[in-house]
């Protein structure tokens, strides 16, 4: 696996928003999401909080929160759980917003590891695609983008009652969109323990067809990853073209442009040579 550190593609703005992105899943991860405990108590109240605000297949699909019985099975439908929950299939959750959950579970993780590689890659290759769209363009797209990718995911599972979590389907979606950007940007990595320097597209396609190789029972949900990568890509393919036209003279200087505008317009020459055949008579050929 590469592990990006670096690109050699400098951005012309501070990224705003991929600095405000990734603090707000720092301070999530760290001051609301429950964590870090091995105790019976403590991974139940990390399984409650995740139940409350993540999305999940199943929810989706069936426009409901999920029962108790729900949980406890791992299967979506049943009213049939352990204990004294047997035959109670009430959402377990009444209050929960299973659309918006969808927005929500961008921002929980769950290991450290999980968090810092899902930043490292939204800081290396967001700067640029925020640089290119504009702060609340990419704002959009990063939203955009994550809820295709749970879209996904659940189309793949449609069943499951696992939480979907992690900021990765919308980071996926800016590598999508940084491959169709800039393909031949150089990007410094790691492979293995080894330095290296490779091409995006190189780094981006290898990422993305290694997705089709997770194990299904590693509990990544690869296909977030998929729908967020292939949904970048397009949106940044139908923007290109107009997005051409918008940045020439923004990336040039200032003198240049002027310097351009100049030679474009009539000097004083061509003035008067032009108010000179104004005042000799021409008559116009008609045609037939």
């Amino acid at each position: 696996m590469v592990i990006p550190l670096k690109d050699l593609n400098p951005a012309r703005r501070r990224p705003v928003v991929t600095l405000l992105l990734i603090a707000a899943n720092i301070l999530v991860f760290i001051a609301f999401q429950p964590r870090g405990g091995d105790t019976p108590t403590a991974i139940e109240e990390e399984n409650r909080f995740l139940y409350a605000h993540a999305a999940v297949p199943c929810e989706i699909t069936t426009d409901e929160p999920l029962s108790l019985a729900e949980i406890q099975t791992g299967v979506c439908g049943s009213d049939a759980g352990v204990g004294p929950v047997i035959g109670t299939p009430e959402p377990f959750f009444a209050g929960k917003n299973v659309y918006l959950a969808i927005f929500t579970s961008m921002f929980l993780h769950a290991p450290w590891l999980h968090l810092g590689f899902n930043m490292l890659f939204l800081w290396v290759f967001g700067n640029n695609v925020e640089d290119r769209l504009g702060h609340v363009g990419f704002l959009l797209f990063y939203a955009v983008t994550g809820v295709v990718a749970t879209l996904t995911q659940v189309a793949f599972d449609t069943g499951s009652t696992a939480p979907v979590i992690g900021a990765s389907g919308a980071i996926a979606g800016v590598m999508g969109a940084y491959l169709v950007f800039w393909p031949r940007a150089r990007i410094f990595g790691l492979l293995f323990i080894f330095p290296i320097a490779l091409p995006a597209n190189f780094v981006l396609i290898y990422w993305f067809l290694t997705q089709f190789l997770t194990d299904t029972d590693s509990g990544v949900a690869w296909g977030a990853h998929v729908g967020g990568f292939v949904a970048g890509a397009i949106i940044a393919f139908l923007l290109r073209a107009a997005l051409r036209l918008v940045e020439p003279s923004a990336r040039r200087p200032a003198s240049t442009v002027a310097r351009e505008l100049r030679r474009r317009t009539p000097g004083p020459a061509l003035v008067r040579s032009w108010r000179r055949s104004r005042d000799s008579t021409v008559t116009p050929q008609r045609l037939g």
